[in-house]
């Protein structure tokens, strides 16, 4: 078994999964977690080809959010769509990642995602209210590569 697929339990994948359905419940922004092995290119490159892989560049308020994770790099992007990164504060995502890393310091993979989910989950709401009609645009599930 590969390292994608021992690095979360099934419960954590889960429980993860239950928090972006959390954080999507009062916001039209979509949040995906995307897990894989290695990236041979820059992590951040990587992030952003995956973001585009996962259509998350087609919501329609631009406001997608994509936690992407390298795990045998050790290393972790956040990116956020247009929309989203034209109205956060300008230190909110290196904010929302040092929250994050002091859970993975510790080895609580689990935690750190669900901390940084619900916290671009708080911002979305914040600026991408949901609005009736609004519908789930991208399914909530970890993606792996």
């Amino acid at each position: 078994m590969s390292k994608v697929e021992e690095f979360l339990s099934k419960e954590e994948e889960q429980e993860i999964v239950e928090a972006i359905r959390i954080a999507e419940k009062n916001t039209s922004g979509e949040i995906r977690v995307h897990i894989e092995k290695t990236t041979s290119i820059n992590p951040y490159d990587r992030a952003t080809a995956v973001f585009h892989e996962l259509k998350m560049d087609e919501t329609e308020l631009k406001n997608g959010v994509l936690i992407y994770l390298a795990v045998d790099d050790h290393h972790f992007i956040i990116c956020g769509d247009k929309g989203i990164n034209d109205l956060v504060e300008p230190d909110f995502w290196d904010c929302t990642r040092d929250v994050m890393a002091s859970q993975f310091k510790k080895g609580d993979f689990k935690q750190g995602l669900v901390d940084g989910i619900l916290r671009a989950g708080e911002r979305l709401q914040k600026y991408f209210p949901w609005l009736e009609g609004d519908t789930n645009e991208l399914t909530n599930e970890i993606s792996k590569g």
